[in-house]
């Protein structure tokens, strides 16, 4: 009967909703011994109230009327060991989640039980307790609004004193656990998004603004640990150091990334406290000892991670107040002549303009002078000279005889002379391109791209022309800052510059002449055709996309290969050389046309669809296990592993593109055809006789198949390295002279093989190709 009774209840009803209150306000303790009640008890009322707040106003009435949240804080402060806070934050989370009504929002949050969940001493240690109480928290500030914000504060007057969901959150925001970290920050996002000015002013003043200076400095750490890793690796780049560096700057983008949603919040005070604590405690004590204007203990930061450290700010930050600051400080030394030409040329807007930057300027001494660290540091001094020294601020590291420091600082000038809110008088004196109209009506021509861009120039193509060449990693970002310079002003070279770059030119000419005397001379067209889109992507890259992670690769010698085979190296230098020579021919035409050629100058897609016609009876089109024709074959003995001596027939073969070695066995029935048993490339098979056997004759075979290895473009190789380890094929002839006939035969069909490649190259490897470069060419 009781059991009939009990089933007749409705588990949604208001009845049944009173009964199992009255059974929670029963509980005097809770221990291990009647957890699991409690629990069901939880459970049971969070999908009450969770129906309620939809379909039946009167549970969530009786809901208030009770107080049950008022419940829920006495269970947690009668819990004795009993592991119920943690099921009791998922279920209150659970249920603020998935409440609709700005009524039962309004209620949950009002009457302080919130904070004193909050505010209750949970123990952390140990256990996943503390992610269900972040959860409980991000759930509470997903419901915050300019109407529930005030129903968490404590206020006193005018002023917030205390805000136990922001503080007993940023306890959470260095936790370990990454899932805990994001939560956190999503939470502080939500509350700065609210946009309530006592928030803002209780956020911004002591002690809790310590927040922000404490998120700089671990970042500041953050690049620390970083500069160790790159000198941990000793100049030697391997694949599992370059995944440590990548993920160690991946943490660091994240935080800057926070940073950077903080600042587009569009608080002037919450933008103020981020971007002072970024500039005094990261920017500053990076730059000034960098730029040798100013001492501060404790910057001892390499200097490509220095560069790499500003040029990631000012990408992923960016903003006015970030590049106007930046770009005081590199040009400094040179703002004075700058100042003084403005007032001779009598310009009211640039004498307007000097004026700001350099009231910009003294409030950024302010903000530098307030770091404890700096304290009996010089002051910043400007040079008084009218033309900018060669060896002194930024410029220093430009004519570097580094070329680490050289490709580091332009990377950071051309970051910013491509910014779109950098201050006019800073845009002329660096001498963007996207300035040129103001300069031409402004007369300025003192900027540092337009004194210094053949000395410039030249640094680069020294560089480029280096004997031996650089690796392809530093020609390639080379050859991106050449671009950039030579689109600056459609200015041409001058005759020294043209004749480092022609040196250049055949530099990269030779050594891919040399590529069609190795043994993937084959691939040589295809790898042209499928590289040059990317190539000419990765020079048209503006500053702002590029990844400024190729400063750190910049000190690094070539990329060690973990044991590859032969093959796979040669096959990684003969795509390195193609790529090299494409860099190349993208200069050439912009020197001589000024813009990027889109498509090889070959007839490649007519060739390669040629090559790949097959009939029936072609042995170049023959695979494993086809009939072949054996006319063409020469007879030989093989070895195999498991299948004893055999005897078969060698039939090397070429059509236009594609070259094979066939090994093929007599049919058993047709004494002319024969059954296809190995395939091999011809090309790199460099046959030898045997020095001690003269009837046998060795083959060398490629095993690496590129067709299965994909990257994209970087200046790296970026699969992981393979083991695969090249084969050998011995085989035996009759008698010497087959044995060398057998070797020459292959010879011959390489040879024509080379003569398709060769043939199809011509075009671009003539020395006239695109035109000719005079060497008495003047700017």
């Amino acid at each position: 009967m009781w059991r009939s009774l009990w089933r007749s209840i409705d588990r949604f009803s208001l009845q049944y909703f009173k009964y199992i209150i009255n059974e929670l306000q029963q509980i005097k303790v809770v221990d291990r011994h009647n957890r699991e009640l409690v629990i069901d008890l939880l459970q049971s009322i969070v999908e009450l109230v969770t129906y309620g707040d939809r379909q039946d106003p009167l549970i969530f009435e009786c809901f208030m009327e009770y107080q049950v949240l008022a419940e829920f804080v006495r269970v947690l402060k009668i819990s004795t060991n009993s592991r119920i806070e943690a099921p009791l934050l998922q279920y209150l989370s659970i249920m603020i989640q998935n409440m609709n009504s700005e009524h039962s929002i309004y209620y949950c949050l009002s009457n302080d039980y919130i904070n004193s969940i909050i505010g209750h001493k949970f123990e952390f240690e140990g256990g996943d307790l503390a992610l269900y109480y972040v959860s409980f928290l991000r759930a509470v500030s997903n419901k915050l609004n300019k109407d529930t914000l005030c129903l968490l504060l404590k206020v006193h007057g005018d002023a917030v004193v205390s805000f136990p969901l922001y503080y007993e959150a940023l306890k959470f925001s260095h936790h370990r656990e990454k899932m805990i970290q994001t939560a956190i920050r999503a939470l502080t996002l939500s509350i700065y998004n609210v946009s309530d000015d006592m928030v803002y002013q209780y956020i911004t003043a002591p002690p809790v603004s310590k927040y922000f200076s404490d998120l700089v400095s671990s970042l500041r750490e953050q690049f620390f640990h970083l500069d160790a890793l790159v000198h941990a690796a000793n100049g030697m780049l391997t694949y599992q150091k370059r995944e440590e560096l990548l993920l160690e700057t991946d943490e660091i983008i994240d935080d800057l990334y926070y940073l950077k949603d903080m600042l587009g919040v569009g608080d002037s005070r919450l933008s103020r406290v981020v971007m002072e604590n970024l500039l005094r405690i990261l920017v500053f004590p990076i730059l000034l000892p960098l730029l040798q204007l100013k001492q501060i203990n404790g910057s001892n930061l390499s200097l490509v991670t220095s560069f790499y450290t500003v040029s990631r700010l000012l990408q992923v930050i960016g903003g006015k107040g970030m590049f106007d600051s930046v770009a005081g400080v590199i040009l400094y030394p040179y703002m004075a002549s700058s100042v003084r030409d403005s007032i001779e040329r009598d310009s009211t807007e640039s004498i307007g303009y000097a004026k700001s930057i350099f009231n910009q300027l003294n409030e950024m001494e302010k903000v530098v002078s307030s770091d404890p660290e700096a304290e009996g540091a010089e002051r910043l001094s400007c040079p008084r000279d009218t033309i900018p020294i060669h060896r002194s601020g930024i410029l220093a590291h430009v004519f570097s005889e580094s070329y680490s420091q050289l490709l580091a600082s332009l990377f950071l000038l051309f970051i910013l002379a491509e910014a779109k809110d950098l201050h006019p008088l800073l845009f002329q004196i660096i001498g963007s391109s996207g300035m040129q109209d103001m300069l031409a009506a402004d007369g300025n021509t003192g900027n540092i791209f337009v004194i210094y861009r053949d000395q410039i120039l030249n640094a680069l193509l020294k560089v480029l022309a280096s004997q031996p060449p650089f690796s392809i990693l530093i020609q390639w970002h080379t050859g991106w800052f050449l671009r950039k310079l030579l689109i600056f002003q459609r200015k041409g070279l001058g005759c020294h510059n043209i004749q480092l770059f022609n040196a250049s030119y055949q530099q990269s000419h030779e050594y891919l002449q040399k590529e069609l005397d190795g043994c993937w001379f084959d691939h040589i067209p295809e790898v042209l055709r499928n590289e040059w889109a990317g190539c000419k992507a990765a020079l048209e890259e503006s500053s702002q996309c590029k990844d400024p992670f190729f400063v750190l690769e910049l000190d690094f010698g070539q990329q060690n290969t973990d044991g590859n085979g032969t093959s796979y190296l040669a096959w990684q230098r003969m795509v390195d050389t193609v790529k090299v020579f494409i860099l190349h021919l993208q200069l050439k035409s912009c020197i001589l046309k000024g813009e990027l050629v889109e498509q090889p100058m070959l007839g490649m897609s007519s060739a390669v669809a040629d090559s790949g016609k097959t009939h029936a009876s072609d042995v170049a089109s023959a695979s494993f296990g086809s009939e072949v024709p054996l006319g063409s074959g020469m007879p030989c003995r093989i070895a195999f592993s498991n299948a004893g001596i055999r005897d078969i027939y060698l039939i090397p073969v070429t059509r236009k593109m594609s070259g094979k070695l066939l090994l093929a066995e007599k049919h058993p029935f047709r004494s002319h055809r024969g059954v296809v048993l190995a395939i091999a490339p011809l090309a790199g098979s460099n046959p030898k006789v045997d020095e001690d056997h003269p009837t046998w004759l060795h083959l060398q075979i490629r095993e690496f198949e590129p067709k299965f290895r994909t990257s994209k473009f970087r200046g790296y190789h970026a699969a992981k390295s393979s083991h695969i380890v090249d084969g050998r094929w011995t085989l035996g002839f009759p008698d010497a002279k087959a044995c060398e006939a057998a070797r020459l035969s292959v010879l011959e069909e390489t040879r024509k093989l080379r003569s398709s490649v060769e043939s199809l190259l011509a075009p671009l490897l003539q020395n006239n190709c695109l035109g000719n470069l005079s060497d008495s060419e003047d700017d």
